[in-house]
């Protein structure tokens, strides 16, 4: 059994996965999530610090559930992404379309499977025998 302090409230829980917080504080911090979500499908164009305050959630949260691609930004949004790799605008997460499939082909290059090893090839046993007689 793992038991931790939950990050938000303090109190002891059963840690299963996930961030360490309890069952109590992650249902709270759904029900801000859901609020988030909706106050940014109603506003478009509002910026992290716009939402932060009119929901009440810090703007480490909302950029956390960004590139968790919980959330994605609308087109012209004043919420401004750019991908951790090449710089290029993004909706949501950590990485563009194209850098993610660059590291993923990197990845797969690098747990490639070796080729077996070729046969020796035979030597002709007449012209070496292995057993030898004396005369």
């Amino acid at each position: 059994m793992n038991v931790r302090n939950c990050r938000k409230c303090g109190k002891l829980f059963n840690y299963v996965a996930g961030p360490p917080i309890c069952e109590a504080c992650r249902e709270a911090l759904e029900v801000k999530f859901q609020e988030v979500k909706e106050y940014i499908r109603e506003h478009a164009h509002a910026t992290i610090p716009q939402v932060s305050e009119a929901c009440d959630v810090s703007q480490s949260q909302i950029q956390q559930w960004l590139k968790d691609e919980r959330l994605e930004v609308a087109e012209g949004s004043g919420i401004a992404l750019l991908c951790e790799k090449c710089g290029e605008p993004i909706n949501s997460g950590r990485f563009c379309l194209k850098c993610k499939n660059s590291m993923a082909d990197q990845l797969n290059e690098s747990i490639r499977k070796p080729e077996a090893p070729k046969p020796a090839p035979k030597k002709d046993t007449k012209e070496n025998p292995k057993m030898r007689f004396l005369g």
